[in-house]
C-alpha cells in the first residue's frame, strides 16, 4: 500500500510546488502597497515657465534616499540636485536647477512604503511645449527582477517554515504526546525551524538591494546591510532570529525531557498525564506558555512591519493579526504533522483516533478564528463590496476564500472517517475481549495437561527407580527430567502460540515465541551440557536472531494490516488533500502580503483622478458638467448619467463620470463609455474609458482635450448583456 501511496504523493507535491510557483511569479508587479496620488507638476502637465522644484504626493509616508526621486531631461541627464525634502505628511519634493529649457522632462521615484514594500514609478512633465525625449518610463522597478523572485520566495518559504514549526509543536503538545517521541515529527518540526532561520537570514541580505537597485551584486553589500539593520523591517528581521534561538531551546525540551515522559505504549493518552504525575504537568504547561510566547513574538515580527502596521486601526490591526497568524499555524501546521504521523508513524506509536478527535477540536477553534480575524481583516483592507471584484487584492482575497472552504468541506470528511475509525475500534476491542478469553481459557487447559503428564512422569520414575540401580536410576532421572522439561516447554509454547494468535495487534505473538524458544533450549541445554557445551554458544545466538526475524516479520505484518484499515486509509487521503490545499492557500497568502490593498487602491485612483492640477494649460478653471437622462429598455434600465470634465480647457482634463437610478441612489452598470467629438473641426469621436472607484462613480485623469470648441460629449451606458444606450450633449471647453 505504501509503495503505491508513495508515487501519487510525490506527485501532487510537485503539482503543488508548480502552483504556487506560478502564484509566487506572478507577484512581483503588484507588491507596491503606497500610490502616487499627486504631483507638482502633475502627470502629463505642461507648464509656461520652469518649476523650482517636483512635489510627490503618496497614499502613505514613505522612506526616501538620496537617489529616491530624479528629475531627467530630454536627454536623460539629472536636473534635480540634493536629497528630496519632507514638507509634511505624505509630500516628498526635490529642488530643480535653474534655467532649464523647453521640452519633455522624466520623474522617476523609487521609494519604500511604511509596510516594508518598494514603490517605483515614473511619468512626464513639460515645460513649454511637449518635445521627443530618450527616456523610458517603463523601467523594471527593483522589485521585479531575480532579487524580487527571490524576495517573494524568500517570504513564502519564511511563512510556510513559522506554520510547520508553531503548528507541529501544537500537534504534539495539544493532541499527541506520544509524537514527540516520533522521529519523523521531530524531522518535520525542526525542519520548519531550519527553514524560517534560513528565509530570515536569506531575507535579511536581499532586503537591501530589494529596495534600492533590484542588482544581484548588491545582496553581498555591507553598507546596504547596514542601512536595512537601521529601518523597521530590519529590525523585525532580527527579532525573528533572536526568537528563533528561543525556538531552539523550546525544541530541545520538547523532544527531549518531554519526548521521555510521553508514554509510548498508548496512542491516545493525553499530554497532561493522569493527575498523579506534578512534575509532566508541570513540564508541559512551561512548555504550552514559552512556546505560546514565541510563537506570538514571531508572528509579530511581520505583523509589526506589514499591513497591519499602517493604515485604519493600526493599534488594533497588529494584534488582530498575531492572533490570525497564530490560528493559521495551529490549523495548517497541525495538519502537516497529523498527516505525517499518519503515514510515518511506526507500528508501535501509531496514531489514534482520540488524538485525531482532539486535532479536530483544535482545527475548529482556529477555523473560527480565522473567520472573525480575517472579516476584520477584509473590512479593513478592502473598505467597500465592490473592491472585492475591482481590485486585485479583492479578487485575490476571493480566491483565498474560495481555498478555505475547499480546506473546510475536506475537514468534513477527515471527521467522517475519523468517526469510522473510531467505530472500527470499539468493534475490534469487543472482538479481541472474547479472543483474549479464548486464550486464556486454551491456557489453562494446557496446564492442566502438563501437569496430569509430570505425575504421570514422576510415578513412572519412582517405579522405574525401584527396579534399578542406584546409578543407572541417577543417569535416567537426568534424562528423564530433561525429557519433562523439554515436553512442559513445548507444551508451554504451544499455548503462548495459541494466546499470540490473539494478541497479534498488538506484537505480543513474537514475544512469547522468543520466550518459549529460549525456555525450550534452556530446558534441554541442561541434560546436553554434560556432552558438549561448545553447542550452546551458537544455539543461543540462533535462537535471538530467530526471536528478531519473528518480531520483524511480525511488525511488517502489523503495518501492512493497519494501511490495508479502509477507514485509516481514508483518513490519509482526506487529509493529504487538506494538506495539498493548505499548499496552495500559503502561495496564495503570501501573494495577498504583496499586493495593494483594495482600499488604497481605489483611495489612489480617485485622488489622482482630483488631483488633476489646472497647471496641466496654466489657465485658470472653469469646469464643466453634465446632466443626462437614459432608458437602456431593459429592467433597471432608467438613470441618470452626470459628466465632470475639469478643468474644460485645452490640454490635460481630469473626467468623472456618476450614474444613478431613478430614485438618486449611485448604481452600477456593466459598462460606461465616453466619445468626444468636435464636428466643426472634423475631430473625433475620442474615445475615453475610465476606470472604476467605486459604486456609481467612474473616474479618468489625462483626458486630452487637444483646442478648443463646441465638443459633443456622448455617454454609452450599458444595463445588461444586451441592454444599452448612448446619449449626448454639447459643452463649450476652452
Amino acid at each position: 500500500m505504501t509503495q503505491t501511496i508513495a508515487p501519487r504523493v510525490r506527485t501532487l507535491v510537485l503539482l503543488i510546488l508548480a502552483v504556487a510557483g506560478a502564484l509566487l511569479a506572478g507577484a512581483a508587479p503588484a507588491s507596491a502597497h503606497a500610490a502616487l496620488t499627486g504631483s507638482d507638476p502633475a502627470q502629463g502637465a505642461v507648464v509656461d515657465t520652469a518649476p523650482s522644484q517636483v512635489s510627490l504626493t503618496f497614499s502613505e509616508p514613505v522612506a526616501v534616499g538620496d537617489d529616491s526621486v530624479r528629475v531627467l531631461d530630454p536627454k536623460g541627464e539629472r536636473v534635480d540636485k540634493g536629497e528630496p525634502a519632507d514638507p509634511g505628511g505624505t509630500t516628498y519634493s526635490v529642488r530643480l536647477v535653474s534655467g532649464l529649457p523647453d521640452g519633455t522632462y522624466t520623474v522617476a521615484y523609487q521609494v519604500v512604503s511604511a509596510d516594508s514594500h518598494p514603490v517605483a514609478g515614473a511619468f512626464t512633465f513639460s515645460i513649454g511645449a511637449p518635445s521627443e525625449t530618450t527616456v523610458s518610463v517603463d523601467a523594471q522597478g527593483s522589485d521585479e527582477g531575480l532579487v524580487g523572485w527571490l524576495y517573494g520566495f524568500g517570504r513564502y518559504v519564511s511563512y510556510a517554515g513559522f506554520v510547520v514549526l508553531a503548528g507541529g509543536a501544537a500537534f504534539v503538545l495539544a493532541c499527541w504526546a506520544p509524537g514527540a517521541r516520533v522521529r519523523a515529527v521531530q524531522r518535520l518540526v525542526v525542519a520548519g525551524w531550519l527553514a524560517l532561520t534560513a528565509a530570515t537570514l536569506g531575507l535579511l541580505m536581499l532586503r537591501g538591494s530589494y529596495t534600492t537597485s533590484g542588482k544581484v551584486g548588491d545582496v553581498f553589500d555591507l553598507e546596504l546591510l547596514g542601512d536595512v539593520l537601521q529601518t523597521k523591517t530590519g529590525a523585525a528581521l532580527v527579532s525573528r532570529l533572536l526568537l528563533l534561538a528561543a525556538a531552539a531551546l523550546f525544541l530541545a525540551v520538547l523532544f527531549g525531557a518531554y519526548a521521555r515522559t510521553a508514554d509510548a505504549g498508548d496512542p491516545d493518552r493525553p499530554a497532561e498525564g493522569d493527575g498523579g504525575e506534578p512534575d509532566k504537568r508541570d513540564l508541559t504547561f512551561g512548555l504550552a506558555l514559552g512556546g505560546t510566547v514565541v510563537a506570538a513574538g514571531l508572528a509579530a515580527s511581520w505583523a509589526m512591519s506589514e499591513h497591519a502596521s499602517q493604515g485604519l486601526q493600526a493599534g488594533v490591526a497588529m494584534p488582530v493579526d498575531v492572533v490570525h497568524l497564530l490560528a493559521v499555524a495551529a490549523w495548517l501546521g497541525g495538519l502537516t504533522a497529523l498527516l505525517v504521523a499518519l503515514y510515518r508513524a511506526p507500528v508501535e506509536t501509531p496514531v489514534g483516533q482520540d488524538a485525531v478527535r482532539r486535532f479536530s477540536r483544535l482545527a475548529f477553534g482556529s477555523v473560527v478564528t480565522l473567520a472573525v480575524t480575517g472579516v476584520y481583516q477584509s473590512w479593513r483592507q478592502l473598505g467597500s463590496w465592490s473592491a472585492f471584484t475591482d481590485t486585485r487584492y479583492g479578487q485575490l482575497l476571493l480566491v483565498k476564500i474560495a481555498l478555505v472552504a475547499v480546506m473546510v468541506a475536506a475537514a468534513f470528511l477527515s471527521r467522517r472517517w475519523t468517526q469510522r475509525l473510531a467505530d472500527a475500534r470499539v468493534s475490534g476491542a469487543a472482538g479481541e475481549g472474547e479472543r483474549t478469553w479464548s486464550a486464556e481459557g486454551s491456557e489453562r487447559t494446557a496446564a492442566t495437561v502438563g501437569s496430569e503428564e509430570a505425575e504421570r512422569a514422576e510415578e513412572a520414575e519412582r517405579a522405574e527407580g525401584e527396579k534399578q540401580p542406584a546409578g543407572d536410576v541417577t543417569v535416567e532421572a537426568s534424562a528423564t527430567s530433561g525429557a519433562s522439561a523439554t515436553s512442559e516447554a513445548s507444551t508451554a509454547s504451544k499455548a503462548s502460540s495459541a494466546s499470540g494468535g490473539s494478541q497479534a495487534s498488538d506484537g505480543a505473538s513474537p514475544a512469547a515465541d522468543a520466550e518459549a524458544a529460549e525456555a525450550s533450549t534452556a530446558s534441554g541445554g541442561t541434560s546436553e551440557a554434560s556432552a558438549d557445551k561448545a553447542e550452546s554458544g551458537p544455539d543461543a545466538v540462533r535462537a535471538a536472531q530467530l526471536a528478531r526475524q519473528r518480531a520483524a516479520t511480525e511488525a511488517a505484518r502489523q503495518k501492512r494490516l493497519r494501511d490495508a484499515d479502509p477507514n485509516r486509509f481514508g483518513l490519509r487521503r482526506s487529509v493529504l488533500a487538506e494538506a495539498g490545499v493548505a499548499v496552495v492557500l500559503l502561495a496564495v497568502t503570501t501573494v495577498l502580503t504583496q499586493t495593494e490593498p483594495g482600499r488604497t487602491e481605489q483611495d489612489a485612483k480617485a485622488a489622482a483622478a482630483t488631483s488633476s492640477s489646472t497647471s496641466a494649460t496654466g489657465q485658470g478653471s472653469g469646469a464643466v458638467s453634465l446632466t443626462m437622462p437614459f432608458d437602456t429598455g431593459g429592467t433597471n434600465g432608467e438613470g441618470v448619467v452626470s459628466i465632470d470634465l475639469d478643468p474644460a480647457q485645452a490640454g490635460d482634463n481630469s473626467l468623472h463620470v456618476y450614474v444613478e437610478g431613478p430614485d438618486g441612489t449611485p448604481v452600477d452598470v456593466p459598462e460606461v463609455k465616453i466619445a468626444l467629438t468636435l464636428d466643426a473641426q472634423d475631430i473625433g469621436p475620442l474615445p475615453v474609458a475610465p476606470d472604476h472607484i467605486t459604486t456609481g462613480h467612474w473616474s479618468a485623469s489625462g483626458v486630452q482635450i487637444p483646442m478648443a470648441g463646441d465638443w459633443k460629449v456622448e455617454v454609452t451606458v450599458r444595463t445588461s448583456d444586451i441592454d444599452q444606450v448612448t446619449v449626448s450633449k454639447n459643452a463649450q471647453i476652452g
